[in-house]
């Protein structure tokens, strides 16, 4: 136990999970220290709008601080977590400036969350980003809207057809809505932009090894979608595998077991996530198992067995097969802190029991899927309730109303406000893979070209010799 009379509870993780667990203690007699390598809360199912130029870094990603500025027992600290001691009952961190820090606990809520799974080719993420977190996103957005300023330079046609040829693996919501927002883009948004090239003729595929599309929403609404997107243009790859990944191009096994290489050089990946590798971590100190994703296997009540003071939620437990998704994570959180109080005042800890609130994905301006229990939904109906969940979801008053800004200008113009890009997001990163450089993140001058030697040289607007 703690030295301080006043119990003290450490929370890893600002993501849903430990926020929603520090602001459900916010009354309670308890000293909360919330722990996270990040100085913002990620409100993840939008970071495809980040990606694609509607939102911003901020309408996404509020600072933890001012979220619980008005939690006087919760203290906030950005370092990240290095190692458990549950029979010391200690947090061990890393601050940015290189210190270490012992946090003690009596109670512990490890809420870190999930990352990208490869399943097993990690290789891929150096070309086909994945999209969990603000640095991801903003990478994407890079790509993205780079891979149209390379088209519009380009005089090749075959070249200028790989930049315009966008491949998003995955068919679940984060795939199915970033794989529509990028061809409403090239349909409406980007349109009179550029003067030799025709944005709408970007070819959108969208790979998932799956029979179907947004498999987990049902027949019913799952053709809607797949209707939705081709609509937009996307084409739909179902039963296929991505087998391999390069800078040029993405490798595609079909159902019938032959190979098609299919020539873009922009790749997203949506497919599969895995617990944060700080769930093994915690595992390996408590004694308790991971399953194949590297979730942590709890008890009914979220804790760790042998250890009723030490709870894994979120994304990083494993428990009667609950999804991985924010609703889970929130709950999860709420669970935690509420058994945390009831302890306190001497009851026993309830089993942790999920409400399913539904699952939802938008397509298109005006275009959404929802499914609520026995409610189906599609089209502007369900664009209206995603629209509202969002809203009701998103934290602070003043980040909901620039969303609904950058909403408005989007949906009933289709314009994009959030169209910055660097040249470490683009061209510098792209000629580097190009050049089949191993260090593709330092910064490169801007706008380069490379001869057939590889060698950089600056673009005096002059062909090559």
């Amino acid at each position: 136990m703690a030295d301080s009379p006043v119990h003290q509870v450490v929370i890893v993780g600002g993501g849903f999970g430990g926020l929603f667990a520090a602001k459900f203690l916010r009354r309670a007699p308890v000293e909360v220290t919330l722990v996270d390598a990040r100085n913002y809360h990620l409100f993840q199912p939008l970071l495809y709008q980040l990606a694609t130029g509607i939102l911003s870094e901020g309408e996404v990603a509020p600072p933890l601080r001012e979220i619980l500025r008005r939690h006087a027992n919760v203290t906030v600290e950005m370092a990240t977590v290095e190692g458990f001691d549950l029979a010391a009952r200690t947090v061990t961190a890393q601050r940015p400036d290189g210190t270490v820090r012992t946090y003690p606990y009596d109670s512990l809520v490890v809420a870190a969350g999930a990352a990208q799974s490869y399943f097993g080719h990690d290789e891929f993420s150096r070309y086909a980003p994945g999209m969990k977190t603000i640095d991801d996103a903003l990478e994407l957005r890079g790509r993205i809207f780079g891979a149209f300023e390379m088209a519009e330079n380009e005089p090749d046609p075959e070249a200028r057809r790989a930049w315009l040829t966008f491949v998003v693996v995955g068919g679940g919501p984060t795939g199915v809505e970033i794989a529509g927002q990028i061809a409403e883009l090239a349909r409406t948004g980007l349109q009179g932009n550029f003067r030799r090239i025709d944005p709408s003729e970007a070819e959108v595929l969208l790979v998932d090894g799956g029979k179907e599309v947004l498999a987990t929403f049902g027949d019913r609404l799952s053709a809607k979608a797949a209707a939705e997107l081709r609509r937009l243009g996307v084409t739909i790859r179902s039963k296929s595998v991505v087998t391999d990944v390069d800078p040029f191009g993405v490798e595609v096994r079909g159902a019938d077991g032959t190979t098609e290489r299919i020539v873009c050089r922009t790749k997203i990946w949506a497919a599969g996530v895995q617990a944060s590798p700080l769930a093994r971590l915690l595992a390996e100190a408590g004694g308790a198992t991971c399953d194949r994703a590297g979730r942590i296997v709890v008890n009914d009540d979220c804790t760790l067995p042998g250890h009723p003071e030490v709870f894994a939620i979120g994304d990083m437990m494993a428990l009667r097969d609950l999804p991985g998704v924010a609703e889970v994570a929130m709950q999860s959180g709420i669970h935690a802190a509420n058994t945390i109080k009831r302890r306190l005042h001497g009851e026993e800890a309830a089993m942790f029991t999920y409400r399913d609130l539904g699952s939802m994905a938008t397509i298109s301006r005006f275009h959404a899927v929802v499914s609520f229990r026995k409610l189906r939904l599609s089209g502007f109906l369900g664009w209206l309730m995603w629209l509202l969940v969002h809203i009701t979801f998103l934290t602070g008053f003043r980040n909901r109303l620039s969303a609904m800004f950058h909403w408005t200008g989007t949906f009933a113009a289709g314009g994009r406000a959030e169209r910055t890009i660097t040249v470490r997001q683009t061209v510098g990163r792209v000629v580097l893979e190009q050049a089949g450089e191993g260090d593709i993140a330092r910064v490169v001058p801007p706008f380069v070209r490379h001869d057939d030697a590889g060698d950089a040289a600056p673009d005096d607007g002059h062909p090559p010799p």
